[in-house]
Order: C-alpha cells, then sequence, then structure tokens
C-alpha cells in the first residue's frame, strides 16, 4: 500500500511536549457528515482531549470540531464525544494498561488515507517539569552541534 496518500488535517505537537508516547494505533473515528467536511476545511483542535474506554468501546473526548458553514440543523455539537474505530481485543489491551499502569490515551494527529478519516493514538505517560527541562536542553545541544558541523564545513571550502 505504498501508493496509500495521507493527507494530515492536524498534528497534536502539544503532546509529544507534554508526554513520553509509549506506543502508537490506528482507529477509525465515527463523524457526522458536515463534520468531515469542517475536518477538510481543517477546523479541528485536538487540545485537550483524551481517549477513553467506556463498556468495551472506545472514545474521543474533548476534541472540538467546528460547525460546518453551510450545515445548517445537520451540524452536530463541536464537543460531543466521538465514537472510535478499532478491535475489541486491541480495546481491552489498551483499557488493561490505561487502568494498571496509570496511563493516557493521547490522540495525536488527524489525517485522511483513502478518503477516510483516521486518528493516531498514543499511549503516553505524563512528564515531570524536570523532564520537559531535559528534552529542551538536549534538543539545544543538537542545535548546537549541528550549527558547529554546519560551520565546520563552510571553513572547508
Amino acid at each position: 500500500m505504498a501508493d496509500d496518500k495521507i493527507k494530515t488535517i492536524v498534528d497534536n505537537r502539544r503532546a509529544r511536549h507534554d508526554y513520553f508516547i509509549l506506543e502508537t494505533f490506528e482507529a477509525g473515528i465515527a463523524l457526522t457528515g458536515t463534520e468531515v467536511k469542517s475536518l477538510r476545511a481543517g477546523k479541528v483542535n485536538l487540545k485537550d482531549s483524551y481517549g477513553m474506554v467506556k463498556d468495551v468501546e472506545m472514545f474521543l473526548e474533548g476534541i472540538h470540531i467546528s460547525p460546518y458553514e453551510h450545515g445548517n440543523r445537520f451540524n452536530a455539537d463541536p464537543l460531543r464525544r466521538r465514537k472510535l474505530l478499532m478491535h475489541k481485543r486491541q480495546i481491552l489491551k489498551l483499557y488493561g494498561q490505561v487502568k494498571q499502569e496509570g496511563l493516557t490515551l493521547i490522540p495525536l494527529n488527524l489525517y485522511f488515507i483513502r478518503g477516510k478519516v483516521k486518528v493516531e493514538l498514543g499511549l503516553c505517560k505524563g512528564k515531570k517539569l524536570y523532564d520537559k527541562r531535559d528534552a529542551a536542553a538536549a534538543k539545544d545541544a543538537r542545535r548546537d552541534i549541528e550549527r558547529a558541523f554546519r560551520g565546520r564545513d563552510r571553513d572547508k571550502d
């Protein structure tokens, strides 16, 4: 399936800053027609959203999909709970990990693949403040090293 085009709708960059991502999963998402049209226009916000398991079903809570401008009465509530489509076996596995290990399900990005909307969920563990500082320091060090190498290459020419 190398010819499948993935069109990213939105990327949750904040999640990568606030959490350690231990594992990722792909899930379908049940949407109404006007919600899909809003997604095509990029009117979605993943901030403060999370996944949850209830009665062997998985839901996405807190995702904000703005109402479609031409949708009139067919528009759904922007903050409604949206059902995720995964295999029962996967849902039970995630439920066990979330309950026992205190992990969280965070949507990392939303994208179109073969005309279907998919969500990439991350099984995440929260970062402490000192972890965030360490990550920022490592990123700065990498940037300085890259800068030094680029400067050295220019000196040779």
